[in-house]
């Protein structure tokens, strides 16, 4: 049996001006993915794809070890989805929206639910039409934890969030991840709260994937280059994304700091490259 809870391969998807193109990746159980890319960039797109809302052209998605086209009630009955814009039926009151959701769920917690809306401070008798963003998120995510689902998929969960509860909701993340059989998969373009709790990171960038590999290892291998505007030659340039020059020098962004210090040892300056350098110098062209 595979060890990952979900396995994506060559999976595609087509829309006029935009496409998807042939990504794989794999999360294995027990941990934590960021999903991360500028705006229009797929991440909503896969999201929807895994969750069969959308028709793939090509390409496989298995979840738990079945493809979702072949076992979808089972499937999604053991996920915990929050979309980056739920749409509820906004006229209803979260005591009615939990009498139409918790049925679909065997492993449904009433207690856990009821702990999670007081814990966020939500009213139960409100109709949802009247919450602020930041309360609409706030339910999504309380459903959502309420089943005791083996794989939580989260769309930009801390969008419209205040800071403070942007670090609770990752203290509750890290503490699911306590049991090793529970894994996430979040997207996010608040790269800082991935750099807290993810153990990897798959980055697209206009419908491609950049890579897929553990948040530790791009940390590691990625830093920001510093050095005199001498140092560039047509070859070497080729080590480097994102190159921004001023009459001071330039700085750059390299995938590879030991090839770096190799070959220009102590001429330039290394620094450790953020998710968000790493975001910002890709997208730009050399």
């Amino acid at each position: 049996m595979s060890n990952y809870v979900l396995e994506v391969e060559n999976l595609t998807k087509e829309y006029k001006g935009f496409t998807l193109n042939d990504l794989t990746f794999k999360l294995p159980e027990g941990y934590i993915m960021g999903l991360i890319g500028p705006n229009g960039a797929g991440k909503t797109t896969i999201i929807k794809l895994l969750m069969n809302l959308i028709i793939r052209r090509q390409g496989k998605i298995s979840i738990f070890g079945s493809d979702i086209l072949d076992n979808e009630v089972e499937i999604k009955s053991r996920i915990g989805f929050v979309y980056d814009n739920p749409n509820y039926y906004d006229h209803l009151n979260l005591k009615q929206l939990k009498k139409i959701i918790s049925p679909f769920y065997l492993s449904w917690d009433d207690t856990r639910f009821n702990d999670l809306i007081s814990k966020f401070d939500l009213p139960m008798n409100k109709p949802v039409r009247k919450f602020s963003r930041g309360m609409v998120m706030k339910s999504a995510i309380a459903f959502a934890l309420s089943h005791d689902a083996d794989l939580i998929i989260m769309d930009e969960p801390t969008s419209g969030l205040d800071p403070i509860f942007r670090r609770e909701l990752l203290e509750m993340l890290s503490d699911i991840m306590q049991n090793e059989k529970k894994s996430i998969l979040f997207s996010t373009h608040i790269t800082s709260d991935l750099e807290r709790i993810a153990d990897y990171i798959t980055y697209v960038d206009n419908g491609e994937l950049i890579f897929s590999r553990s948040k530790d290892e791009i940390l590691e291998n990625y830093g920001i280059i510093k050095g005199g505007n001498d140092l560039l030659n047509d070859e070497n340039r080729k080590m480097f994304s994102g190159i921004r020059k001023s009459d001071y020098g330039f700085e750059a962004l390299s995938e590879n700091v030991a090839e770096i210090r190799r070959n220009f040892r102590d001429k330039v300056v290394i620094d450790k490259a953020s998710l968000e350098d790493i975001m910002y110098f890709t997208g730009m062209e050399n």
